[in-house]
């Protein structure tokens, strides 16, 4: 796949500049996370004085412009019919309408509080600029990419942690019974092995797609998931640790065996 951009409607340097201060804001947040956890979910302080928006509410509106960014995109783009760059994006948006349309209805967490899901739509809202401007505008597909190993194996990849994700989310809600509010310790899955087998998945989904595609958006993105949510995971396996006697030792925090 030859990714140099085919016409001035690219603009090179906003799509590196971004794609250069995801890498940098993933570094920021790793630091900022390993210290302490991002509050929301268990972590909420419910005591504070910040606007809390119900959870179903605030991942369908934190989630939605990731989805709506793009498709906006492509309505208002000529000239850019390419089966490459349609079947990337549309795989993109395979990911939020998930979470936006599907994972937000089904969700039974806690309040979210505003501040964060404002931050969280202004970061969909950009990265679904940068993922969309870059395969509309700026990579090119030759007639034999369709047959490219990295596509291949990527979406392989990219859908095997999205399986992964939606069956380790399915988990974590059937753990409550309606009414329950006390966390149990995720057994089955993924589980028996990460405490963060949802991060896992999502994780793999977007390593995946950034082999599929093999740009630096791509790449900046993927980083990012995994500063952002790697930390979270072992927030999550600590929490366990400390909370339940019973909690399996060999489980890891979010890569099986590993970490």
């Amino acid at each position: 796949m030859d990714r140099s951009s085919t016409s001035m409607q690219c603009q090179e340097l906003l799509v590196q500049g971004l794609s250069l201060a995801m890498i940098f804001g993933g570094v920021l947040h790793f630091i900022c996370l390993m210290k302490s956890h991002a509050a929301y979910g268990r972590y909420v302080d419910t005591s504070g004085s910040s606007m809390m928006v119900p959870a179903r509410l605030a991942w369908f509106l934190q989630e939605l412009p990731a989805l709506l960014v793009p498709l906006l995109l492509m309505l208002i783009t000529d000239g850019n019919d390419g089966i490459g760059r349609h079947l990337m994006l549309w795989t993109f948006c395979l990911h939020y309408f998930q979470r936006s349309c599907i994972y937000s209805l089904l969700t039974k967490g806690r309040p979210y509080p505003l501040n964060i899901m404002l931050l969280g739509m202004v970061f969909c809202s950009i990265n679904g600029f940068l993922q969309a401007h870059y395969l509309l505008h700026c990579a090119t597909y030759h007639n034999t990419w369709f047959s490219d190993a990295c596509l291949l194996a990527g979406l392989i990849i990219f859908f095997i942690g999205m399986g992964i994700n939606i069956h380790s989310d399915h988990i974590l809600r059937s753990l409550r019974k309606p009414g329950e509010i006390s966390y149990k310790i995720p057994r089955g899955g993924l589980f028996e092995y990460v405490s963060g087998a949802n991060f896992f998945g999502e994780i793999v989904e977007w390593l995946g797609y950034a082999v599929a595609t093999w740009s630096l958006p791509t790449f900046a993105f993927a980083f990012f998931t995994i500063c952002f949510i790697g930390p979270r995971a072992y927030h999550h396996h600590r929490f366990y640790k400390e909370k339940f006697k019973d909690f399996p030792r060999s489980r890891k925090s979010l890569i099986p065996f590993i970490f």
